[in-house]
C-alpha cells in the first residue's frame, strides 16, 4: 500500500498539535492551574513540558518518519532483527481504542452542551437546574449515544477522504477557525470587571505557592497533554518527508499546543474573578459552573455558544487524529480502502463505546475503581496512568539503548533536514534520568488511583 503523504508542513504541524490539542488543554489545564496555585503552577508546568515533553515527543516523531509504516509494524520497519519490540506496537492500537471508547463520549458532552446553548436551552435556568442538567444529561443513554455516534461518524466520514482531502484539509479549517474563536473570547473576557485579578492570579507567579504536590501535577499535566506514548503521534511522522529536523518541528508543535492552553486560561479566569467563582472548582468547572456564569453575562447565549463550539473543536480534533491513526493500522492489517475501513471502524467505535456511554446510567452498578467510579474512570485510568506512561519509557529506551534502535539512529534521523537539532550532550539526560522521571510519574498515578 503506497504510503500516503501531507501536502504541507503546515498540515502537519496543526495536524500534530490537533492531536495534542484536547480536553487535557482546555478543559483540565484550566480546572488544575486554579487548584494549584495559579502562575506558579503554569511556571512549573512550562519548565516541566520542555524537560519532559519535548524529548519524548521528538523520539516518538522520529520513530514514525524511520518506518514509515503505522504503530503495529513501526519496530519490524526500523529493527526487524530485534525481538519483543512490536508488542509496543499492537499495546498502542489497543490504547489507541481504548482512549477512543471514553474520549468520543466526552466530546459528544461538548457538542450536547453546544446545541443547548444554541437553542436556548439554559435560558431561564437557575443555578441549581443548570447543575441538574448536567446531571440529567448523563442519566439518558439517548443522549449520550447520539450525540457518541454524531461524533463517530462524522470523523470516520472526514478520514474516509484521501489524507490530503480529508483529514488535513478538515484540521486546518478547524484549527484556524479555534484560534479565531479563542481569540475573540480571550478578548472578551479582558473587557470583564474582574479581569485584572484574574490575570493577576493566571500570570504573576506567587512562588511560595510551588510545593511537592504542584510540581507532581505539573509533571503530570505537561506529560499527558502531548499524549505521547501510544503512537498517535508516530503515525504523523510517518506521513512526513526529510525536510525537516524533528526537534523544531516538535517545538512548534508544543508552542500551538501550549498557547491554546494558556488562551483557555485567559478565558476562564477573568471571568470566574468576576462573577466569584472558586477558579478550583475542579472537573465541574466547565458544565455547571460556566454555564451559570453565562447565564448572568450580557449576551451569555451568544459567548456560551461560542465557548462550546471552540471547546468542541479542540476535542474534535484529538478525535481526528487518533481515529487517524486507528485507520492506518487497520488498513496495514487488512489492505483495505480508505472508505471500508472508515465504514467498519466507524461501527465498530460505536459498539465499543457503549459501555461508557450506558456507565453513568443503565451500568451505574458497576463501580470498577471503587465506589463513585464508572467505567469511564477505568478506560481512562487504563490510557492515562498506564499505557501512555509505560509506552513513552518505551520509546525513550528504544530510541536511546543498543538493545533498541539505539541513540546513533535515533539522532540521525531526527537530525535529518533543516532546522534544530538533537544535541549529543542531552544523551546521557535522555537515557538515565529521563525514564526515571516518567517512570515516577507512573508510579504516583497508580498510587493516586488505586491507593487513595
Amino acid at each position: 500500500m503506497e504510503r500516503e503523504r501531507l501536502s504541507s508542513r503546515l498540515g502537519f504541524i496543526l495536524i500534530s498539535a490537533g492531536c495534542a490539542i484536547g480536553c487535557g488543554n482546555v478543559w483540565k489545564f484550566p480546572w488544575m492551574t486554579g487548584q494549584n496555585g495559579g502562575a506558579a503552577f503554569v511556571f512549573v508546568y512550562l519548565i516541566c513540558l520542555a524537560l519532559l515533553g519535548l524529548p519524548a515527543l521528538t523520539m516518538e516523531f522520529s520513530v514514525g518518519r524511520a518506518a514509515q509504516k503505522s504503530p503495529i509494524y513501526m519496530y519490524q520497519a526500523i529493527t526487524p532483527d530485534k525481538k519483543g519490540w512490536p508488542i509496543h506496537g499492537a499495546v498502542c492500537l489497543i490504547g489507541n481504542v481504548v482512549l477512543m471508547m471514553f474520549y468520543t463520549i466526552i466530546t459528544g458532552w461538548l457538542l450536547y452542551y453546544f446545541y443547548s446553548m444554541v437553542t436556548g436551552k439554559f435560558v431561564g435556568m437557575n443555578g441549581d437546574q443548570v447543575g441538574a442538567y448536567f446531571g440529567n444529561m448523563l442519566a439518558s443513554p439517548q443522549t449520550l449515544i447520539t450525540f457518541t455516534s454524531i461524533i463517530c461518524i462524522l470523523g470516520f466520514f472526514v478520514l474516509s477522504f484521501s489524507l490530503k482531502g480529508g483529514l488535513e484539509r478538515v484540521t486546518k479549517i478547524m484549527m484556524i477557525a479555534l484560534m479565531v474563536i479563542m481569540t475573540i473570547m480571550a478578548v472578551n473576557s479582558f473587557t470583564l470587571s474582574g479581569a485584572a485579578k484574574g490575570l493577576s492570579f493566571y500570570l504573576v507567579p506567587d512562588f511560595s505557592k510551588i510545593n511537592i504536590d504542584v510540581i507532581v501535577a505539573a509533571m503530570n499535566q505537561a506529560f499527558f497533554t502531548l499524549s505521547v506514548g501510544m503512537g498517535s503521534m508516530a503515525i504523523f511522522g510517518s506521513y512526513l518527508g526529510k525536510e525537516r529536523a524533528l526537534l523544531g518541528e516538535s517545538v512548534n508543535v508544543i508552542l500551538l499546543d501550549t498557547f491554546v492552553a494558556l488562551v483557555a486560561g485567559l478565558i476562564i479566569f477573568p471571568a470566574c474573578f468576576t462573577y466569584n467563582v472558586e477558579p478550583g472548582a475542579g472537573p465541574s468547572l466547565i458544565f455547571i459552573t460556566l454555564p451559570n456564569i453565562f447565564l448572568n453575562m450580557p449576551l451569555g447565549r451568544f459567548w456560551g455558544s461560542l465557548f462550546f463550539l471552540f471547546m468542541t473543536f479542540a476535542a474534535f480534533s484529538t478525535v481526528l487524529a487518533v481515529f487517524e491513526n486507528i485507520l492506518a493500522s487497520v488498513r496495514e492489517l487488512t489492505d483495505w480502502s480508505r472508505g471500508k475501513a472508515s465504514f467498519i471502524c466507524c461501527v465498530a467505535m460505536i459498539i465499543l463505546a457503549l459501555p461508557c456511554a450506558l456507565g453513568p446510567n443503565v451500568l451505574k452498578g458497576i463501580q470498577p475503581l471503587g465506589p463513585g467510579t464508572e467505567i469511564l474512570d477505568l478506560e481512562d485510568f487504563i490510557v492515562s496512568n498506564c499505557i501512555l506512561p509505560l509506552g513513552c519509557i518505551v520509546y525513550v529506551i528504544y530510541c536511546t539503548s543498543k538493545i533498541g534502535w539505539g541513540w546513533e539512529g535515533f539522532v540521525a534521523e531526527a537530525n535529518a533536514g533543516k532546522g534544530l537539532k538533537v544535541s549529543n550532550s542531552v544523551r546521557l539526560y535522555c537515557k538515565y534520568v529521563l525514564p526515571v522521571i516518567i517512570f515516577v510519574i507512573f508510579c504516583l498515578g497508580i498510587k493516586s488511583v488505586l491507593f487513595k
